[in-house]
């Protein structure tokens, strides 16, 4: 199927859920997710977006921006997860843990405020990936509209260029949880570390990028494009230098390059 028939299924599924709450994270996708809902249902559709130490407090900003200037309705919350023992456990169905309580929350949510459905931005590239939090969401009856509208990551870019949205070419995100390997406790000075590692490479220019905790060492996973840069003595001994700062002992840069979900590697549903 082709991107037009893909964006007419879409816009009817959308129709049919007649109102909306929808998880807004400021990604690529949940963005498209928005804004299309909102032309389509206009006062009918509410974003809210959970926040914690698990997310970048510059991702809450630039959801808010977002949701400003679409004119849609935004709310923030505080994410539960981390006063859960068993989620900050960091075993390997702590998304599911995660999602869940969230989802819970947003549907108590989407009931006092009248709306008949919650939607997550799910899409089908999504399903080749490690993802309990699916099962969370199916098992709550959250919809996934782009997912079932067949829409996968590339063809979600190309539409959110097309509807000028600037999160068209956005890297991927992922909440901090999953730069910590499973079985390592999720607290906040180690997300607070991966956090300000990352800040470090995004200000030497590096767009998708990652800083996996081990302990005291901070793998570095950037482009395989970008990784000759790390040849340039005086940009690698700052970088290096600004992570001991932080906290870590050695600093590494992985050769195989920025992998998506690098820590479910071994990881079986």
């Amino acid at each position: 199927m082709t991107l037009a028939p893909k964006k007419t299924a879409l816009i009817a599924r959308i129709t049919e859920l007649r109102s909306v709450l929808i998880a807004f994270s400021g990604g690529v996708d949940s963005t498209l997710l928005l804004k299309i809902s909102h032309d389509v249902l206009k006062d009918r559709v509410v974003a809210v977006t959970a926040t914690s130490a698990l997310q970048p407090a510059q991702e809450k900003e630039a959801a808010m921006e977002l949701a400003g200037a679409m004119g849609v309705q935004h709310v923030t919350i505080q994410a539960r997860a981390l006063e859960d023992t068993e989620f900050v456990r960091n075993d390997s169905d702590r998304c599911y843990r995660c999602k869940r309580f969230l989802f819970q929350d947003l549907l108590v949510m989407a009931d006092e405020m009248g709306l008949a459905h919650v939607a997550h931005g799910a899409n089908v590239d999504d399903l080749t990936d490690y993802r309990p939090g699916f099962r969370a969401a199916e098992e709550l009856g959250i919809v996934a509209p782009l997912l079932e509208a067949g829409l996968g990551k590339k063809e979600i870019r190309r539409l959110s260029r097309q509807l000028e949205l600037s999160t068209w070419d956005k890297p991927a995100m992922a909440c901090l949880a999953s730069r910590i390997p499973y079985g390592t406790r999720l607290i906040g000075k180690r997300l607070e570390m991966v956090d300000a590692a990352e800040k470090v490479l995004h200000k030497e220019g590096f767009r998708s990028c990652r800083v996996r905790y081990h302990d005291t060492i901070a793998r570095i996973e950037v482009s395989e494009l970008d990784i000759p840069r790390f040849q340039e003595d005086v940009l690698r001994r700052n970088i290096v230098e600004k992570i001991k700062k932080i906290g870590f002992s050695f600093v590494t840069v992985d050769l195989s390059g920025y992998v998506q979900g690098s820590m479910n590697q071994g990881i079986e549903e």
